[in-house]
Protein backbone atom coordinates (compact mmCIF):
# COMPACT_ATOMS: atom_id res chain seq x y z
CA UNK A 1 0.00 0.00 0.00
CA UNK A 2 1.28 3.34 -0.87
CA UNK A 3 1.12 5.83 1.92
CA UNK A 4 0.74 9.89 1.44
CA UNK A 5 3.88 11.73 1.37
CA UNK A 6 2.72 13.46 4.44
CA UNK A 7 3.50 10.19 6.43
CA UNK A 8 7.40 10.61 6.04
CA UNK A 9 7.61 14.01 7.92
CA UNK A 10 5.61 12.21 11.14
CA UNK A 11 8.03 11.37 13.90
CA UNK A 12 7.47 9.48 16.49
CA UNK A 13 8.25 9.41 20.78
CA UNK A 14 11.11 7.36 21.10
CA UNK A 15 10.70 6.51 24.83
CA UNK A 16 7.78 3.87 23.27
CA UNK A 17 9.88 2.07 21.06
CA UNK A 18 12.43 2.08 24.25
CA UNK A 19 9.88 -0.23 25.81
CA UNK A 20 9.06 -2.14 23.62
CA UNK A 21 12.96 -3.22 23.17
CA UNK A 22 12.84 -3.46 26.73
CA UNK A 23 9.96 -5.63 26.95
CA UNK A 24 11.09 -7.75 24.69
CA UNK A 25 14.48 -8.33 26.48
CA UNK A 26 12.68 -9.31 29.49
CA UNK A 27 10.83 -11.89 27.54
CA UNK A 28 14.04 -13.71 27.02
CA UNK A 29 14.52 -13.69 30.79
CA UNK A 30 16.60 -10.26 31.31
CA UNK A 31 16.09 -8.43 34.18
CA UNK A 32 15.34 -4.82 33.25
CA UNK A 33 15.26 -1.03 35.07
CA UNK A 34 13.40 1.04 33.38
CA UNK A 35 14.27 4.61 33.51
CA UNK A 36 12.44 5.33 30.20
CA UNK A 37 8.47 6.02 30.31
CA UNK A 38 7.79 9.05 31.92
CA UNK A 39 5.05 7.16 34.00
CA UNK A 40 4.59 7.43 37.66
CA UNK A 41 4.18 4.41 39.27
CA UNK A 42 1.70 5.74 41.82
CA UNK A 43 -2.09 4.17 41.55
CA UNK A 44 -4.99 6.65 40.50
CA UNK A 45 -6.45 7.99 43.64
CA UNK A 46 -9.44 5.58 44.95
CA UNK A 47 -12.15 8.77 44.97
CA UNK A 48 -11.32 9.32 40.99
CA UNK A 49 -11.78 5.46 40.25
CA UNK A 50 -15.17 5.39 42.50
CA UNK A 51 -16.12 8.55 40.42
CA UNK A 52 -15.66 6.73 37.27
CA UNK A 53 -17.40 3.61 38.23
CA UNK A 54 -20.21 5.91 39.40
CA UNK A 55 -20.55 7.75 36.65
CA UNK A 56 -21.13 4.52 34.60
CA UNK A 57 -23.66 3.12 36.45
CA UNK A 58 -25.55 6.73 36.09
CA UNK A 59 -25.19 6.43 32.86
CA UNK A 60 -21.66 8.36 31.18
CA UNK A 61 -21.43 5.86 28.65
CA UNK A 62 -22.93 7.62 25.30
CA UNK A 63 -21.33 10.16 23.24
CA UNK A 64 -21.07 13.55 24.82
CA UNK A 65 -20.09 17.01 23.14
CA UNK A 66 -16.77 17.09 20.81
CA UNK A 67 -15.42 20.48 22.87
CA UNK A 68 -16.11 18.27 26.58
CA UNK A 69 -18.98 18.21 29.14
CA UNK A 70 -19.89 21.35 30.37
CA UNK A 71 -19.76 20.19 34.16
CA UNK A 72 -16.17 19.43 33.39
CA UNK A 73 -14.91 22.85 31.66
CA UNK A 74 -16.58 24.57 34.36
CA UNK A 75 -14.22 23.23 36.92
CA UNK A 76 -11.52 23.18 34.62
CA UNK A 77 -12.32 27.12 33.73
CA UNK A 78 -12.55 27.16 37.07
CA UNK A 79 -9.79 25.59 38.45
CA UNK A 80 -7.04 27.29 36.08
CA UNK A 81 -8.42 30.68 36.51
CA UNK A 82 -7.49 29.98 40.56
CA UNK A 83 -4.03 28.39 40.16
CA UNK A 84 -2.54 30.63 36.96
CA UNK A 85 -4.22 33.77 38.27
CA UNK A 86 -6.29 35.03 35.24
CA UNK A 87 -10.27 34.61 34.68
CA UNK A 88 -10.86 31.75 32.47
CA UNK A 89 -14.82 30.91 31.27
CA UNK A 90 -15.96 27.07 30.33
CA UNK A 91 -16.19 28.01 26.73
CA UNK A 92 -12.51 28.35 26.49
CA UNK A 93 -11.59 24.73 27.55
CA UNK A 94 -11.76 22.32 25.09
CA UNK A 95 -11.34 18.68 26.55
CA UNK A 96 -8.92 16.07 24.91
CA UNK A 97 -7.95 12.24 24.90
CA UNK A 98 -5.01 13.05 26.66
CA UNK A 99 -2.83 16.29 26.24
CA UNK A 100 -1.19 15.54 22.77
CA UNK A 101 -4.48 16.34 20.78
CA UNK A 102 -4.23 19.92 22.15
CA UNK A 103 -0.74 20.35 20.59
CA UNK A 104 -1.69 18.11 17.36
CA UNK A 105 -4.99 20.22 17.06
CA UNK A 106 -3.55 23.74 18.05
CA UNK A 107 -0.14 23.24 15.55
CA UNK A 108 -2.83 22.10 12.37
CA UNK A 109 -5.82 24.98 13.40
CA UNK A 110 -3.26 27.64 13.56
CA UNK A 111 -0.10 26.99 11.96
CA UNK A 112 -0.10 27.24 7.87
CA UNK A 113 2.31 25.60 5.67
CA UNK A 114 5.84 27.12 5.21
CA UNK A 115 5.37 29.42 8.58
CA UNK A 116 7.82 28.70 11.07
CA UNK A 117 7.33 27.61 14.60
CA UNK A 118 9.99 28.03 17.18
CA UNK A 119 9.93 25.35 19.76
CA UNK A 120 12.07 24.16 22.57
CA UNK A 121 15.46 21.36 21.99
CA UNK A 122 15.85 19.33 23.39
CA UNK A 123 12.29 19.12 23.79
CA UNK A 124 9.07 16.58 24.12
CA UNK A 125 9.45 14.93 20.56
CA UNK A 126 5.73 15.56 19.48
CA UNK A 127 6.20 19.37 19.24
CA UNK A 128 8.69 19.24 16.12
CA UNK A 129 6.85 15.89 14.27
CA UNK A 130 3.45 17.66 14.39
CA UNK A 131 5.05 20.79 12.78
CA UNK A 132 6.98 18.95 10.16
CA UNK A 133 3.88 16.94 9.51
CA UNK A 134 1.66 20.05 8.86
CA UNK A 135 4.20 21.13 6.42
CA UNK A 136 5.23 24.52 8.76
CA UNK A 137 9.11 24.50 9.18
CA UNK A 138 10.19 23.68 12.92
CA UNK A 139 12.74 26.42 14.81
CA UNK A 140 15.03 24.85 17.30
CA UNK A 141 15.76 27.31 20.50
CA UNK A 142 19.18 25.26 21.78
CA UNK A 143 18.40 25.23 25.82
CA UNK A 144 21.57 24.48 27.18
CA UNK A 145 22.63 23.31 30.40
CA UNK A 146 25.09 26.28 30.74
CA UNK A 147 21.76 28.53 31.40
CA UNK A 148 20.04 25.78 33.14
CA UNK A 149 18.12 24.86 30.19
CA UNK A 150 16.08 27.73 29.87
CA UNK A 151 15.55 29.92 26.96
CA UNK A 152 18.80 31.95 25.79
CA UNK A 153 16.13 35.08 25.61
CA UNK A 154 18.93 36.82 23.14
CA UNK A 155 19.53 33.44 20.66
CA UNK A 156 15.41 33.52 20.62
CA UNK A 157 15.04 37.49 19.70
CA UNK A 158 17.07 36.25 16.58
CA UNK A 159 15.25 33.34 15.46
CA UNK A 160 11.82 35.37 14.88
CA UNK A 161 10.92 36.42 11.39
CA UNK A 162 8.29 37.79 9.79
CA UNK A 163 7.50 34.27 9.36
CA UNK A 164 7.10 33.27 12.74
CA UNK A 165 3.28 31.78 13.89
CA UNK A 166 3.73 30.34 17.44
CA UNK A 167 6.24 30.01 19.92
CA UNK A 168 5.91 26.48 21.81
CA UNK A 169 7.34 26.56 25.47
CA UNK A 170 7.49 23.90 28.30
CA UNK A 171 8.08 24.38 31.90
CA UNK A 172 8.71 22.30 33.91
CA UNK A 173 10.43 21.03 31.04
CA UNK A 174 10.46 17.34 29.46
CA UNK A 175 13.56 16.54 29.49
CA UNK A 176 15.73 18.17 31.67
CA UNK A 177 13.62 19.32 34.56
CA UNK A 178 14.63 23.48 33.99
CA UNK A 179 11.67 25.76 34.54
CA UNK A 180 11.17 29.28 32.95
CA UNK A 181 11.08 31.97 35.00
CA UNK A 182 8.94 34.52 34.97
CA UNK A 183 11.59 37.24 33.16
CA UNK A 184 11.61 34.77 30.60
CA UNK A 185 8.27 34.60 30.12
CA UNK A 186 8.05 38.20 29.92
CA UNK A 187 10.89 38.16 27.74
CA UNK A 188 8.90 36.07 25.38
CA UNK A 189 5.87 37.91 25.53
CA UNK A 190 7.36 40.70 24.76
CA UNK A 191 8.10 39.19 21.27
CA UNK A 192 4.85 37.31 21.12
CA UNK A 193 2.45 40.63 21.51
CA UNK A 194 5.41 42.58 19.14
CA UNK A 195 4.98 40.56 16.28
CA UNK A 196 1.39 39.00 16.78
CA UNK A 197 2.82 35.52 17.45
CA UNK A 198 0.93 32.74 19.28
CA UNK A 199 1.99 30.88 21.92
CA UNK A 200 1.63 27.15 22.81
CA UNK A 201 2.46 26.81 26.82
CA UNK A 202 2.52 23.12 27.84
CA UNK A 203 2.15 23.21 31.24
CA UNK A 204 1.65 19.25 31.92
CA UNK A 205 3.96 19.19 34.80
CA UNK A 206 2.68 22.04 36.75
CA UNK A 207 1.77 20.89 40.11
CA UNK A 208 5.59 18.87 40.06
CA UNK A 209 7.74 21.46 41.06
CA UNK A 210 10.32 21.61 44.19
CA UNK A 211 12.78 23.23 46.53
CA UNK A 212 9.73 26.13 46.48
CA UNK A 213 10.38 27.32 42.63
CA UNK A 214 6.57 28.00 41.75
CA UNK A 215 4.88 27.87 38.53
CA UNK A 216 4.08 31.10 36.19
CA UNK A 217 2.13 30.74 33.26
CA UNK A 218 2.81 33.12 30.58
CA UNK A 219 -1.19 33.37 30.18
CA UNK A 220 -1.11 35.52 32.91
CA UNK A 221 0.91 38.42 31.50
CA UNK A 222 -0.87 41.48 30.51
CA UNK A 223 -2.23 40.64 26.74
CA UNK A 224 -1.11 37.17 26.79
CA UNK A 225 -4.32 35.60 27.46
CA UNK A 226 -6.24 35.63 24.08
CA UNK A 227 -2.76 34.59 22.10
CA UNK A 228 -1.84 31.54 24.28
CA UNK A 229 -2.60 28.03 24.24
CA UNK A 230 -2.43 26.50 27.80
CA UNK A 231 -1.65 22.77 27.68
CA UNK A 232 -2.82 21.04 31.09
CA UNK A 233 -4.40 17.30 31.78
CA UNK A 234 -4.68 14.81 34.32
CA UNK A 235 -1.97 12.11 33.16
CA UNK A 236 0.66 13.51 35.31
CA UNK A 237 -0.59 15.39 38.72
CA UNK A 238 -3.26 12.63 39.32
CA UNK A 239 -1.46 9.41 38.35
CA UNK A 240 -3.97 9.09 35.14
CA UNK A 241 -1.14 8.25 32.54
CA UNK A 242 -3.86 5.51 31.19
CA UNK A 243 -7.12 7.47 31.32
CA UNK A 244 -6.01 9.25 28.73
CA UNK A 245 -7.54 12.89 29.99
CA UNK A 246 -5.99 16.25 28.97
CA UNK A 247 -7.49 19.74 27.78
CA UNK A 248 -6.40 23.32 26.75
CA UNK A 249 -7.22 26.84 27.17
CA UNK A 250 -7.58 29.33 24.52
CA UNK A 251 -9.83 31.95 22.46
CA UNK A 252 -13.50 30.86 22.40
CA UNK A 253 -13.02 30.84 18.72
CA UNK A 254 -10.01 28.42 18.65
CA UNK A 255 -12.10 26.10 21.17
CA UNK A 256 -14.80 25.69 19.02
CA UNK A 257 -12.14 24.86 16.01
CA UNK A 258 -10.51 21.94 18.43
CA UNK A 259 -14.12 20.76 18.77
CA UNK A 260 -14.08 20.72 15.01
CA UNK A 261 -11.19 18.47 14.97
CA UNK A 262 -12.44 16.20 17.57
CA UNK A 263 -15.36 15.91 15.85
CA UNK A 264 -13.79 14.78 12.85
CA UNK A 265 -11.03 11.95 14.64
CA UNK A 266 -12.42 11.48 18.11
CA UNK A 267 -15.40 12.33 18.29
CA UNK A 268 -15.28 13.31 21.94
CA UNK A 269 -13.71 12.37 25.07
CA UNK A 270 -15.06 9.54 27.35
CA UNK A 271 -18.20 10.78 29.18
CA UNK A 272 -16.87 8.65 32.68
CA UNK A 273 -13.08 9.94 32.35
CA UNK A 274 -14.70 13.33 32.07
CA UNK A 275 -16.80 12.78 35.63
CA UNK A 276 -13.59 11.57 37.16
CA UNK A 277 -11.33 14.32 36.03
CA UNK A 278 -14.18 16.20 37.44
CA UNK A 279 -13.84 14.40 40.48
CA UNK A 280 -9.82 14.90 40.85
CA UNK A 281 -10.19 18.47 40.56
CA UNK A 282 -12.66 19.13 43.00
CA UNK A 283 -11.77 16.49 45.56
CA UNK A 284 -8.83 16.49 48.29
CA UNK A 285 -5.30 17.94 46.36
CA UNK A 286 -3.36 15.63 49.30
CA UNK A 287 -2.39 13.67 47.43
CA UNK A 288 -0.65 15.73 44.60
CA UNK A 289 1.23 16.89 47.53
CA UNK A 290 2.06 13.67 48.61
CA UNK A 291 3.40 12.37 45.23
CA UNK A 292 5.21 15.25 45.02
CA UNK A 293 6.81 14.92 47.92
CA UNK A 294 7.77 11.44 47.25
CA UNK A 295 9.07 12.83 43.54
CA UNK A 296 11.16 15.22 45.01
CA UNK A 297 12.92 12.27 47.02
CA UNK A 298 13.45 9.97 44.13
CA UNK A 299 15.20 13.41 42.14
CA UNK A 300 17.61 14.19 45.35
CA UNK A 301 18.45 9.96 45.49
CA UNK A 302 19.23 9.93 41.28
CA UNK A 303 21.11 13.14 40.98
CA UNK A 304 23.31 12.51 43.64
CA UNK A 305 23.67 9.03 42.86
CA UNK A 306 24.67 10.18 39.00
CA UNK A 307 26.80 12.45 40.31
CA UNK A 308 29.11 10.17 42.07
CA UNK A 309 29.51 8.34 39.17
CA UNK A 310 32.81 8.73 37.06
CA UNK A 311 31.93 10.67 33.29
CA UNK A 312 28.94 11.91 34.41
CA UNK A 313 27.56 14.98 35.88
CA UNK A 314 23.59 16.26 36.51
CA UNK A 315 22.17 19.39 37.14
CA UNK A 316 19.64 19.46 39.93
CA UNK A 317 16.16 19.28 38.07
CA UNK A 318 13.47 22.04 39.67
CA UNK A 319 10.06 19.95 37.89
CA UNK A 320 8.59 17.06 36.42
CA UNK A 321 10.23 13.55 37.14
CA UNK A 322 13.47 13.78 34.30
CA UNK A 323 17.27 14.52 34.92
CA UNK A 324 19.30 15.26 32.03
CA UNK A 325 22.38 14.05 32.48
CA UNK A 326 25.75 14.75 30.67
CA UNK A 327 27.62 11.91 29.57
CA UNK A 328 29.38 13.39 27.40
CA UNK A 329 33.02 12.35 28.88
CA UNK A 330 32.16 8.47 27.91
CA UNK A 331 34.33 6.95 24.68
CA UNK A 332 30.54 6.85 22.81
CA UNK A 333 28.04 9.14 21.62
CA UNK A 334 25.09 8.89 23.63
CA UNK A 335 23.32 7.22 21.18
CA UNK A 336 25.97 4.12 21.85
CA UNK A 337 25.61 4.58 25.85
CA UNK A 338 21.87 4.26 25.84
CA UNK A 339 21.96 1.25 23.55
CA UNK A 340 24.90 -0.29 25.75
CA UNK A 341 22.98 0.73 28.53
CA UNK A 342 19.96 -0.96 27.83
CA UNK A 343 21.96 -4.64 25.80
CA UNK A 344 24.86 -4.77 28.32
CA UNK A 345 23.47 -3.46 31.94
CA UNK A 346 20.09 -3.83 31.41
CA UNK A 347 18.67 -0.40 31.35
CA UNK A 348 16.46 0.92 29.54
CA UNK A 349 17.28 5.01 29.13
CA UNK A 350 16.67 7.63 26.64
CA UNK A 351 19.13 9.24 24.53
CA UNK A 352 19.29 13.30 24.82
CA UNK A 353 18.92 12.88 20.98
CA UNK A 354 15.53 11.35 21.44
CA UNK A 355 14.38 14.73 22.05
CA UNK A 356 16.50 17.20 19.09
CA UNK A 357 20.08 17.60 17.97
CA UNK A 358 20.90 19.92 21.20
CA UNK A 359 20.12 16.87 23.23
CA UNK A 360 23.67 15.43 22.15
CA UNK A 361 25.77 13.55 25.07
CA UNK A 362 22.77 13.72 26.87
CA UNK A 363 20.66 10.75 28.87
CA UNK A 364 16.71 10.99 30.10
CA UNK A 365 16.52 9.09 32.81
CA UNK A 366 12.78 8.87 34.13
CA UNK A 367 12.73 9.17 38.63
CA UNK A 368 8.86 8.01 38.11
CA UNK A 369 9.32 4.56 38.78
CA UNK A 370 10.20 3.40 42.66
CA UNK A 371 13.42 4.37 44.91
CA UNK A 372 14.45 0.58 44.76
CA UNK A 373 14.67 0.38 40.79
CA UNK A 374 16.03 4.05 40.79
CA UNK A 375 19.05 3.03 43.29
CA UNK A 376 19.02 -0.72 41.14
CA UNK A 377 19.99 1.51 37.87
CA UNK A 378 22.48 3.73 39.80
CA UNK A 379 24.30 0.67 39.97
CA UNK A 380 24.11 -0.79 36.63
CA UNK A 381 24.90 2.69 35.00
CA UNK A 382 28.26 2.93 37.55
CA UNK A 383 29.12 -0.88 36.41
CA UNK A 384 29.05 0.51 33.12
CA UNK A 385 30.89 3.46 33.26
CA UNK A 386 33.75 1.46 34.90
CA UNK A 387 33.78 -1.06 32.61
CA UNK A 388 33.86 1.81 29.76
CA UNK A 389 35.95 4.30 31.44
CA UNK A 390 37.95 1.90 33.86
Amino acid sequence: MRLANRMKRLGTETAFDVLVRARNLEKQGRDVVHLEIGEPDFDTPKNIIDAANDAMNKGFTHYGPAQGLPEFREAIAEYISITRGVKYIADEVAVTPGAKPIMFFGIMACVNEGEEVIYPNPGFPIYESVINFVGAKPVPMPLLEEVDFRFDVKAFRKSVTDKTKMIIINSPHNPTGGILTKSDLEAIAEVAIENDIIVMSDEVYCNIMYDGAKHESIAALPEMKERTIIIDGHSKSYAMTGWRLGYGLMPKDLAEQIAKLMVNSNSCTAAFTQMAGLAALKGPQDGVLARTAELKRRRDVIVKGLNSIKGITCKNPLGAFYVFPNVKAMPMSSDDFANTLLQDFGVAALSGTAFGKYGDGYLRLSYAGSLASIEKGLERIAQASKKLLG
